[in-house]
This record gives structure tokens, C-alpha cells and sequence, in this order.
């Protein structure tokens, strides 16, 4: 059964598409069958991953929202083995409006997953920057949500929001939904701004904080441009190593979940392994990657 991840924040440009795609093809690697969700009506996801919009304009999450099509007809392979993606175009912009009318609009997504969490390992949905029927559709069909946060005071403006939102929806509509982690990102760690404001965000929230921050490298902006994750692009940059140390911190915390705190140490001790450690654990095939482009 997939573990259903939802990457949102309702402030645009913190990181949450970049997440979204690196992580999902960090966890591929590590032989984690994934499925990334584009449920952006921009579609940015889809993009970076080199998805021809041309490909699935008639077949995207948007005719599986509204029930034209199930949602395995929306899914398509990567370049990457066990990395599937289901994208999205600005039709999905309409969607809100056209949901708004039908009987459990706030079920959607989490119907549509039953067909598939079977065939996951994890899902990640990359959600849009607010806190409208997409998102509530998202927090409603996850298991756990994560939060990327720029290092930057105004990061934190509408995190109670967020969170208030995140309250109502445990309330009236998924009662278990969990928060697995803050992450920060577009961390410079040249700027004293950038340290104390990371320091202040893991003073106050603890344990809740990835241990794992996201730097600014401009191999991680570069990419999308070309279609490809990072560990495509430049599998030895600073982004692509920090996004593989994230694949293996989430995957300890699952696997040490509900156990000792000792063993929550242990996550925290393992999640602290060099960078080239975490490649040899997580890639043991990563030469025999295609990266001749999409699978039809």
C-alpha cells in the first residue's frame, strides 16, 4: 500500500515543485516504486520531467478529477525506472469551479487513488500555492504532508494558516493525517540570514524539522529546463546530493516509526551519513539508468 505524501505550502516559489519532482525521483532510485502527482494547474511538474504537454492533453489528473477517465489512463512512465508521473495542464484551473457542484468534491482524489495505491510504494502530490479545493482535495487523499520553507523571515508569514487549514481538515475529513516534516530549502549558507533564520525555524519546531536543507544551487534551477530530475542532470551537484540524503531520511523515518527513541536516533544518525554514502545505498544500479527520454 502507497504512502501518500501531499508537498504543500500555500506560498509560491518555496521549493515545492523542485521537492516534489527530486524527491519522487530520489525514492525511484532507491528501487521505491513512485508516483508524482501534478496537481499544479501550471503544470511545472510535469514539465520537469520532460513530459511533452502534446503527450497527455487529453489524459491528465484533471479528466481523472472530474471523472472522465480513471486515473491509471493519466499515468505515464519516466525516463526512470519505478518513477511514474501523472500531469496536469492549466485546465486543471477549472477544476475548482466544476468540482464545487458534485457530491463528495473533497473525495475526489482519494477515490481515484484506490484503483492505484497498490501498485506504490509512495505517492507525492505536488499541490498548488493556496488552500483551495485542490490542496483540501490532497490533504483529504494523504497519509502525511510535508512543508518546504524558504530560510527567509517571510517564510514563516501564513504558517498558521496553513496549519488551521490542516486542523479543519484532520477535524471534519482525515482524522490520521500527519505531518512528516518542515523542509527547508534555498539555503544559503554564505548568508548569516539564511543560518539564523534556519536556526530559529529548528529552535522552535524541533524534531518536526528535516534534518536534511535544501541549498540554492543553480544545477537544481537548471534543470527542469531540461526536462530531467537532478540526479539526471548532475547526479554529483550539492541539490542532488541533498535531495538523495532527504530519499534516505524519509525512508528511515518510516521505517523506524512508532519505535524507540533510540531507534529514532538511529534516523537521525543515519540520516547524517556522507553524501557518498547515500549514493551507494540508494543508487546500486544507477549506471544502467536510460536516459534516452520518456517511455511511450
Amino acid at each position: 500500500m502507497a504512502k501518500i505524501i501531499a508537498m504543500m505550502n500555500q506560498k509560491g516559489g518555496v521549493g515545492k515543485t523542485t521537492s516534489s519532482v527530486n524527491l519522487a525521483a530520489c525514492l525511484a532510485v532507491a528501487e521505491k516504486k513512485t508516483l508524482l502527482i501534478d496537481l499544479d494547474p501550471q503544470g511545472n511538474g510535469s514539465i520537469s520531467i520532460g513530459l511533452s504537454k502534446d503527450k497527455f492533453a487529453g489524459k491528465n489528473i484533471y479528466h481523472a478529477l472530474i471523472g472522465q477517465i480513471g486515473l491509471k489512463e493519466a499515468i505515464y512512465e519516466s525516463e526512470l525506472p519505478y518513477f511514474d508521473i501523472c500531469p496536469s495542464d492549466n485546465n486543471l484551473s477549472g477544476a475548482e469551479i466544476e468540482l464545487v457542484s458534485l457530491f463528495a468534491r473533497e473525495s475526489k482524489l482519494k477515490n481515484a487513488f484506490k484503483a492505484i495505491e497498490k501498485d506504490y510504494d509512495y505517492i507525492i502530490i505536488d499541490c498548488p500555492p493556496s488552500l483551495g479545493l485542490l490542496t483540501v482535495n490532497a490533504l483529504n487523499a494523504a497519509h502525511s504532508y510535508i512543508v518546504p520553507m524558504q530560510t527567509e523571515f517571510l517564510a514563516m508569514e501564513g504558517l498558521a494558516q496553513l496549519l488551521n487549514t490542516v486542523k479543519l481538515i484532520r477535524s471534519s475529513l482525515n482524522p490520521d493525517l500527519e505531518l512528516d516534516g518542515i523542509l527547508l530549502t534555498m539555503y544559503d549558507s554564505r548568508s548569516g540570514l539564511h543560518k539564523q533564520v534556519a536556526n530559529e525555524i529548528k529552535t522552535h519546531f524541533g524534531d518536526v524539522v528535516f534534518e536534511t536543507i535544501i541549498p540554492r544551487n543553480v544545477k537544481l534551477a537548471e534543470c527542469p529546463s531540461f526536462g530531467k530530475p537532478i540526479i539526471l542532470y548532475d547526479i554529483e551537484s550539492k541539490g542532488s546530493e541533498a535531495y538523495l540524503a532527504l530519499a534516505k531520511e524519509l525512508i528511515l523515518k518510516e521505517r523506524f516509526k512508532g519505535k524507540s527513541k533510540e531507534n529514532s536516533n538511529e534516523v537521525k544518525n543515519n540520516a547524517e551519513v556522507l553524501p557518498e554514502e547515500v549514493l551507494l545505498n540508494l543508487i546500486p544500479n544507477i549506471e544502467s539508468i536510460n536516459t534516452n527520454g520518456m517511455h511511450p
